[in-house]
């Protein structure tokens, strides 16, 4: 987890933090408070909500950029295109169809827009692009402009400060261009949150000499970074302080200003990294044409983007020359695209490169088409510098991008399309077929695919197979595979549900959604997971009716399972995932790729365990206190009522569980209370009582223990380094996070009792001023100083037992089940108030409740853009899977971080090579023994493998079952090997193998082998 600055917090402490606050919440749409304001905070999304954008252009790309703006809650979008649909915008713009055709594309667009996010304005302009217009908009975005217009509009924005963006595709190449003007402003330049370390020590002298504590990495600091401090106990004067520049020493530590002068150093505190803004100057378009700065990776891309960059320009020539761009697979049409390229002026700026004809000529012939995964590629960078700009967030791109997918294409000059091949047919795929012709186009109609997870970037796969028309006729089809259901937090980037979805089974939705894109499109839902559960539905049978699998999955250890199938069965896997604005991509092809190989899992802040201890009395980072917080939920509301629930059938004394935390656990969420609550005015009490126990009369019990002053043997004091010394609070209910407390915990104990509770803050706060002070409540709650569970003398054993007894007897408890999604349930209202008020306790600085709603809902960081660009990438892999046998150098393995430019593009790694003997062999491989007919025996195997492949078998496993092992007294070898294989799987397991098991797995190790060694499976087929 980052760093939390009370200046950087969505929500400024205090009840504008939640309760009074819902009034400033409210005039955000709930769908832009959710996954995207992990990334962006809360900050940039108001600026977003305020920005008003034109958009010119809504063939695939313009679609794309408008789709991810209206998702990331934009303003206002105003959409331009005067141009009428027609049959090749259909193989990339899903607002449209054949009933689309002969309508301007803008205005067919638009309604279907509009109910992706009803807070964004979505407006048509008909007219033309004049000066007027423009400067009602912050960004302006052009998408299918002539060069001549792009220049014009491009010089009056410029002039006016107006941001600028140019976006095109042609076929399979495409390429973008920023211009934010002369003195852009990016407040926050990168996607990580400020750099946070506990200090242990600061020393008085010139320089001062702050050392960190143990457990802070380090190398989060670098020379010159600016920081703050806070929470220090005796050197108090750095506390508050501006911000002031440090130097890192070798061992770690941070040399500062000249401290001789300050009190000497106590204890606590920390410092923390003030990110800067940085200026951006972009020249204008005309001048940018001509001296381009591109983002590269090194010099070869460089030399690449130039030739693309030529390329455009001599297309833009023959548009202007032809009124159209050049015909499909046209040699003549693409010959002259050559030589306008040649007559163009040089570059400025760059060494002299010589043009690449053969690239230029293949942009050229393809140049026709348009492709929907290019457009989501296209797309979402696009938008997300949009975003960029009217944000402030992040660093544009500086100036130009190109991209290209180029390798999609045949290598062979015989396999390319040809001009018959690739005639418009007046049909949805005409964009498509203008690139890769009828032929491919047919190919792909008969494919089917599975797709595992209807999430963010299974919705745009399955977007993108209906506009590809993968498995759109009879004989193919695609299945999604999905559990989950929809919540409200999908409906800010998995586009293809709506708020009445909410519920639905994902699966379900996303599959008709598609079949509404392209009622073509054979897809099948279907609820059940993909995991070791469901083999007898995703088995033998299915697995062979299936060319390709597609992973959209959130959970390494769901993709390990998904490829290890994949291997098994020897299908080609598509995966891809995001986070925030990162993403990656890739394709494993059997024996051509290397097989998949990431993470086993997430190694994440939301898995880490904490001792009891430091949760309860050691907390020091704010990692502890939302742990200790989220436990309180799940100890008061939903262990207890589990507890009171199954009391009477489970014991009838405390005696067997005086010794677990069950004790103090009831004592504690029965409280003040002798009976059962009965009425709002009783969880009132309770929760009254409750807030005393923990944040004061615990506090003050512990400091009774360990006085703030308490000096350990070797004289260093108790309460240092990593130990922050508490405070207790007195209770205020004007004070908002005291209110919200209160309010959360006596709703959620009256939910759990079954009550009516009450959101009337005027009258909670009359009641509580009529309530006694909590001063006097809990004299026997307080542990007796062990750390652990307390000790129940055999007197307070019968009365909590007769306590029990009592509230056991009324209806059961409705246990609370802990949830993200819903603001107005008091989940996260309690959390987000018991976690502050743990902070103030320990002086540990707060957590916004942004970052509380992330960690505590374990919500993965996603924003729309990104997810379309990796979602883009699949599909041009896909293209190339699908189009048949190629070599490993024309696939590609892409990583993007959206927020810092870098696009990496590079060939995946081939299957790594294994030997034994004159044995070869990669994971992709697997040795295949035929069972016979009759069966053969395990002898008989054994003696296949010998004489087939030189290996004499030492052990060999069913799973986890030992079917033979060499080290087996000659009498139970002797009693296996007779047996049919079958026979003995049965005997070894207990079980017979599945009806319609086509193919039993066994893992061998052999007489001879290294440590190293690990043989292909052995097929044993049925």
């Amino acid at each position: 987890m980052g760093s939390y600055t009370r200046g950087s917090c969505e929500f400024p402490s205090g009840i504008q933090s939640r309760v009074a606050s819902k009034s400033m919440v409210s005039q955000l749409p709930a769908l832009l408070l959710l996954n995207h304001r992990y990334v962006l905070g809360l900050p940039a999304m108001r600026r977003i909500r305020e920005a008003n954008v034109l958009l010119s252009g809504l063939q695939g790309l313009g679609a794309e950029v408008a789709k991810n703006l209206v998702l990331m809650g934009v303003g206002s979008l105003t959409l331009h295109d005067p141009q009428s649909t027609c049959w090749a915008d259909l193989a990339a713009q899903f607002f449209l169809s054949e009933e689309s055709l002969g309508r301007s594309r803008a205005e067919a667009s638009q309604a279907q827009l509009a109910q992706l996010n009803e807070a964004v304005q979505i407006s048509v302009h008909t007219g033309d692009i004049t000066n007027d217009l423009l400067q009602a908009f912050q960004v302006v975005v052009l998408t299918n402009s002539k060069l001549e217009e792009q220049l014009k509009v491009g010089t009056f924005c410029h002039e006016n400060k107006i941001c600028f963006l140019v976006a095109e595709t042609r076929g399979l190449v495409g390429r973008l261009f920023c211009d934010f003007g002369e003195d852009f402003t990016v407040e926050d330049p990168t996607e990580v949150e400020p750099m946070t370390a506990a200090i242990q020590d600061i020393s008085q002298g010139l320089p001062g000499i702050v050392t960190l504590r143990q457990d802070t990495k380090r190398q989060f600091f670098y020379d010159g970074d600016l920081v703050i401090f806070s929470g220090i106990e005796g050197m108090v004067e750095l506390n508050g302080g501006s911000p002031q520049p440090v130097r890192v020493q070798k061992d770690g530590s941070l040399e500062i200003g000249d401290t001789t002068a300050f009190s000497p150093y106590l204890r606590g505190g920390l410092v923390t990294e003030v990110k800067r803004s940085k200026t951006v100057r972009h020249k204008s378009l005309d001048k940018a044409l001509l001296q381009p700065r591109v983002v590269a990776q090194n010099t070869q891309e460089v030399q690449r983007a130039h030739c693309l960059h030529q390329a455009f320009h001599a297309l833009h020539e023959f548009q202007k020359l032809h009124g159209q761009l050049p015909k499909p697979w046209d040699p003549v049409d693409a010959e002259t695209v050559v030589r306008l390229a040649r007559d163009l002026e040089p570059l400025k700026g760059t060494k002299e490169e010589s043009l690449d004809e053969v690239l230029l000529r293949k942009i050229a012939l393809s140049s026709a088409g348009s492709l929907s995964p290019m457009a989501a590629v296209l797309g979402g960078v696009a938008a997300q510098e949009v975003l960029k700009a009217v944000s402030g967030k992040f660093m544009p791109l500086d100036q130009w991008l190109y991209f290209d997918a180029l390798e999609c294409l045949p290598e062979a000059e015989e396999l390319l399309p040809n001009p018959e091949d690739c005639h418009p047919r007046n049909c949805r795929y005409d964009g498509q077929t203008a690139v890769f012709g009828a032929s491919f186009q047919e190919k792909l109609s008969y494919q089917r695919y599975l797709l595992v997870g209807a999430g963010a970037i299974g919705c745009e796969m399955l977007k993108g197979f209906a506009l590809m028309g993968l498995g759109v006729k009879a004989n193919g089809g695609v299945t999604v595979a999905d559990m989950d259901h929809i919540e409200r937090s999908n409906l800010s980037r998995q586009f293809l549900f709506r708020p009445q979805d909410i519920g639905s089974p994902k699966a379900e939705v996303a599959a008709r959604a598609a079949q509404r894109l392209n009622p073509d499109l054979q897809v099948t839902s279907c609820t059940y997971p993909l995991d070791s559960t469901t083999e007898h539905i995703y088995g033998d049978d299915f697995f062979s009716r299936v060319d390709g699998v597609v992973a959209a999955l959130d959970s390494f250890e769901a993709r390990h399972y998904v490829a290890a199938r994949c291997t098994h069965y020897l299908k080609p896997l598509l995966e891809a995932g995001t986070q925030g604005t990162r993403g990656s991509s890739s394709v494993f092809v059997p024996h051509v790729t290397e097989t998949y190989n990431g993470p086993a899992s997430a190694a994440t802040s939301e898995t880490a365990s904490y001792p009891l201890c430091t949760l309860r009395y050691f907390p020091s980072t704010a990692e502890h206190v939302l742990q200790w917080a989220r436990d309180e939920f799940e100890g008061l509301f939903r262990l207890s009522a589990e507890n009171i629930n199954g009391y009477p059938q489970t014991c009838t004394s405390l005696s067997g569980i005086e010794r677990t935390q069950t004790p103090t656990l009831l004592q504690q969420v029965m409280g003040v209370l002798k009976m059962r609550p009965q009425t709002w005015q009783d969880c009132v009490v309770w929760a009254l009582g409750h807030w005393q126990l923990c944040f004061h009369d615990g506090i003050v019990e512990l400091l009774r223990l360990f006085p703030s002053d308490k000096v350990l043997e070797d004289g260093t004091l108790f309460w240092s380094g990593s130990k922050r010394c508490p405070q207790p609070l007195q209770f205020d209910p004007s004070h908002d996070m005291h209110f919200l407390y209160v309010l959360a915990a006596a709703n959620l104990y009256a939910q759990m009792h079954g009550l009516t509770g009450s959101r009337d803050q005027t009258s909670l706060r009359k009641l509580l001023e009529l309530l006694p002070k909590p001063e006097s409540m809990h004299p026997d709650l307080i542990s007796d100083g062990t750390f652990t569970p307390a000790d129940f003398a055999p007197e307070q054993l019968k009365e909590l037992q007769e306590r029990l007894e009592d509230w056991s007897k009324g209806p059961p408890l409705k246990p609370v089940l802990f949830g993200k999604d819903d603001d107005n349930n008091f989940h996260m209202d309690f959390v987000v108030a018991a976690t502050d008020l743990r902070a103030q306790n320990y002086r540990i600085l707060p957590v916004n409740h942004a970052q509380i709603k992330q960690t505590v809902g374990q919500i993965i960081p996603a924003v729309a853009t990104s997810t379309a660009v990796v979602a883009g990438l699949l599909g041009l892999e896909l293209y190339k899977v699908v189009s048949g046998p190629r070599p490993l150098d024309t696939f590609r393995q892409s990583s993007l971080h959206l927020a810092e430019n870098d696009f990496i593009r590079a060939v995946p790694s081939a299957p790594a090579v294994q030997s034994f003997h004159h044995l070869t062999w990669t994971r992709w491989d697997r040795l295949k023994v035929p069972a016979g007919q009759p069966e053969r025996t395990l002898a008989s195997l054994l003696a296949h493998l010998q004489k087939e492949h030189g290996l004499k078998v030492k052990r060999l496993l069913y799973g986890q079952a030992v079917l033979y092992s060499a080290r087996w007294s000659l009498e139970k070898q002797t009693g296996c090997l007779c047996l049919r294989v079958t026979e003995l799987v049965q005997q070894v397991t207990g079980r017979e193998p599945e009806p319609g098991l086509r193919v039993l797995v066994l893992e061998l190790s052999c007489e001879g082998e290294e440590d190293e060694t690990a043989f292909p499976p052995l097929h044993y087929e049925l």
